[in-house]
């Protein structure tokens, strides 16, 4: 599927499986963001909407205006953090390399890349509109 190109209703039509779809107050600086700090690629990129995808993974930004007659927009909180309780984790992007970049953004990194318990190596980044990203990596053994 060409994503530059495909319309919005055969999109749609195509989504299977799990969803994710963010709500933003502007879909042009979550995208730069996510491009820059995890190597995500955008399409049909606007001020209303843009298909990301992270490796084989495809999601969707859509600005708060998109939503109008959405019960969901009536929930959202005026500041940030909009996502609070959910962690968007992206298992294929190096944790020390995201905060690197993270902190050249300008964007809250909760927590540096550390070693956990369960087999992972992670960081924990907020963007402008509170979500909580998580780099994601095996952690090496020596």
């Amino acid at each position: 599927m060409d994503y530059e190109t495909v319309l919005a209703r055969d999109l749609g039509a195509s989504l299977r499986g799990l969803g994710l779809n963010i709500l933003v107050r502007d879909v042009m600086a979550e995208v730069e963001i996510l491009a820059q700090v995890f190597d995500m690629k955008a399409h049909q990129v606007s001020k209303d909407f843009a298909i990301m995808r992270y490796g084989a993974q495809l999601f969707q930004v859509h600005a708060d205006a998109t939503y109008a007659a959405n019960p969901l927009l009536s929930v959202l909180p005026d500041m940030p953090p909009r996502g609070a309780g959910i962690e968007i984790r992206l298992y294929d992007t190096d944790p020390d390399d995201a905060v690197l970049r993270a902190k050249a953004a300008r964007l809250t990194v909760l927590q540096e890349p550390t070693d956990k318990p369960h087999g992972l190596r992670e960081a924990y980044i907020l963007c402008h509109d509170g979500y909580a990203w998580v780099p994601s990596r095996p952690k090496i053994v020596r």
